[in-house]
């Protein structure tokens, strides 16, 4: 078996975790390189991989060998538009959370050097997920994802981070099972009729019945509902947010979660296209509550790092939103919207963590005249809200304004309901800036320190791309379109031709 692009990029970070691992335990620094040094290998390969992308809707970097012939599974990786952009956030985000995480560690429940080490592991595994092309390989790294994270948040996390730990563990396993159940219903389909096989390119012309094509549907939707979070399935984020450490936050929203989205882009509108039609109306409108409930519960919040979870089950519901309006523009947006979330979100925890390190609570009251004490941190807190709220000219503005625009071409009261979620998203950001950095200085709050040249530096790459991409998308938006336009085509939806005003002479 020749290793390609692909598996070297999964066995990077792998080699990575168990090499950090074998550190002396007197050593932690020497761990901490080695995890940061595997990691940017990791980025630097994952960029010559996007560089050497073809922008032409097929599937690229492919490699297929069969793993366990008796039901057709098989090890096969592939990469479209959609997975590239993942792959990159992926490989971007791990480095920037091991650096901004470099003293975080030292007071948890196991040793430094494992925190670093499952942080790699958990970036082997999500790479494998985005770039697997075998419905029955997906679901195994699918629930693989879940053994790192349960240990970051359990064994590095604030009091509560058992409890927090034990919920997200139990609400993603119960997903996996319904998703289990429809990985076996897959087969049996299969089987039927012919050779099974569980390449995502044969499952892709089966022929089902439409009852079928639900029941099989409504077991993956379920699982990348809990997973993306939508409402009802959303409870388990802020107290896994809340509760982990500020890098595991951006590791859990900013990657795994986004397994959650990209599995309903290639798997339920990738075999299910029918029933992903049928189930539109009910999707567009759980979407459209998450938007606004999330919102909400967001102004409500007393926790930082709870609000911070909060807005991002609302953003979770404009990906939904964008992927189910079944439009080219709704789709390319909300694929962007998870590499521009991933970036504005991971900015926005990573400086509320600067701050409740220094602060040493969470708490918005215990918290005031930040901006006078330390204004690099006050400014660059401001600069991640201000992206969370998808200001102009920053990149998260770009997919909301796509997504909103797709969706009101096929649905108008959906997108038009769904605006208020951006008045809400001032709102909850400019009230959490107001309350922790204006005003005058609390008790407490007198000697607290700006930021450091470490902090800065983990901080810096997310800063530089939201503004880059918030002037010039179009170099991710190119490798996008073909992927999606053949999605599109294998649904079977066109995009709503636009509604041309009528001249006097047609009235």
């Amino acid at each position: 078996m020749n290793i390609g692009w692909l598996t070297l990029l999964l066995l990077l970070p792998f080699v990575g975790a168990i090499a950090t691992m074998l550190v002396p335990k007197a050593k932690g620094l020497l761990a901490k390189q080695i995890a940061l040094g595997f990691s940017l290998v990791t980025l630097v390969l994952t960029a010559i991989v996007a560089i050497g992308y073809h922008r032409n809707g097929a599937e690229d970097y492919a490699e297929t060998y069969t793993w366990i012939k008796a039901f057709g599974a098989h090890y096969a990786l592939g990469l479209d538009g959609v997975s590239v952009v993942l792959l990159v956030l992926t490989a971007l985000l791990s480095p920037v959370v091991i650096i901004a995480s470099w003293n975080d560690a030292q007071n948890g429940r196991w040793s430094e050097k494992s925190f670093f080490a499952w942080i790699l592991g958990l970036e082997a595994l999500s790479i494998g997920v985005f770039a697997a092309t075998d419905v029955f390989l997906f679901y195994v790294l699918f629930e693989a994802t879940l053994i790192p994270m349960y240990f970051l948040i359990g064994g590095f996390g604030g009091p509560q981070r058992s409890y927090a730990a034990v919920k997200f563990l139990l609400y993603s396993l119960l997903g996996g099972l319904l998703m289990l159940a429809s990985v076996v219903g897959l087969y049996v389909v299969s089987a039927k009729q012919g050779t099974p096989s569980y390449l995502l390119s044969d499952m892709m012309k089966l022929d089902m019945s439409q009852n079928t094509e639900r029941w099989l549907f409504l077991g993956f939707m379920f699982a990348f509902a809990v997973k993306a979070p939508m409402v009802p399935f959303h409870t388990w984020l802020p107290d896994a947010a809340g509760e982990a450490t500020p890098g595991t936050s951006v590791l859990l929203v900013g990657i795994l979660d986004k397994i959650g989205t990209f599995g309903m882009i290639r798997y339920c509108l990738g075999l299910f296209p029918n029933a992903s039609q049928w189930a539109t109306p009910v999707v567009l409108v759980l979407a459209l509550i998450s938007v606004l409930y999330g919102a909400l519960l967001a102004i409500g919040q007393t926790d930082i790092k709870r609000l911070i979870a909060y807005t991002s089950i609302s953003h979770f519901g404009f990906i939904v939103m964008g992927i189910f309006a079944l439009t080219s523009q709704g789709l390319t947006g909300s694929t962007l919207y998870m590499f521009n979330h991933g970036l504005s979100t991971a900015a926005l925890f990573l400086v509320a963590g600067y701050l409740v390190h220094r602060r040493g609570s969470a708490r918005i009251a215990d918290y005031g005249g930040v901006e006078k004490v330390a204004p690099v941190l006050a400014g660059t807190f401001l600069f991640a809200g201000l992206s969370s709220l998808a200001l102009p000219g920053l990149s998260p503005f770009i997919s909301e304004f796509m997504v909103l625009a797709g969706t009101f071409s096929r649905h108008r009261a959906i997108a038009v309901i769904a605006v208020v979620g951006i008045v809400l998203a001032a709102l909850y950001i400019l009230l959490m800036y107001q309350r922790t950095m204006t005003g005058p200085v609390r008790d407490g709050i007198g000697k607290l320190k700006d930021l450091n040249p470490r902090e800065l530096l983990a901080i810096a790459p997310l800063v530089i791309l939201i503004i880059g991409l918030g002037i010039y998308p179009k170099p991710i938006v190119d490798i996008i379109k073909p992927a999606v336009e053949a999605t599109m085509q294998h649904v079977g939806v066109t995009d709503p031709a636009p509604e041309i005003p009528a001249t006097e002479g047609q009235k």
